[in-house]
């Protein structure tokens, strides 16, 4: 198994497709990430099932 994934996700600001890396390895994990289209930056929430599959949350940070 791969201990990284990418996910294909809007971007909850300019609502342009955005690719995050994550991170497989750990079963939950926080963090900030800006856009690569707006720069903007974005609030994202992982949580990994028992079967390595990513649930992966984003909403605007700050805004």
């Amino acid at each position: 198994m791969n201990p990284l994934e990418v996910v294909e996700l809007m971007c909850p600001w300019c609502s342009e497709p955005i690719s995050l890396t994550v991170d497989v390895t750990e079963s939950e994990q926080d963090y900030s990430e800006d856009c690569g289209v707006c720069c903007s930056p974005i609030a994202v929430h992982v949580d990994v099932g028992d079967e390595g599959a990513p649930q992966v949350r984003v909403e605007r940070e700050g805004g």
